[in-house]
């Protein structure tokens, strides 16, 4: 194997881990809003979003920036709650 090869191959690894963990969220959000629903709660708690990007920023050690880590933070969100909406 090459050493192009052997990045290439630990990329891919990555991005699977990366879309096994959305997808995990994505199950675990529909379950916090069946939950919500069924318990007359607001789904959406935009104190807890802002929250979430708050520890996710203070916890970064790059080399993703804070602008880089709220802006893909941000398009989880919106990713999560689309998804959400069309299933």
């Amino acid at each position: 194997m090459s050493e192009l090869d052997r990045f290439r191959e630990e990329i891919t690894e990555i991005d699977r881990l990366i879309f096994a963990a959305i997808n995990r969220r994505l199950a675990l959000v529909a379950e916090l809003r069946r939950y919500k629903v069924e318990h007359g709660l607001a789904f959406l708690d935009p104190g807890r979003e802002e929250a979430m990007v708050a520890e996710r920023v203070a916890e970064n050690g790059g080399p993703l920036s804070e602008e880089g880590l709220r802006t893909i933070h941000a398009e989880l969100l919106a990713l999560v709650k689309r998804e959400l909406d069309a299933g």
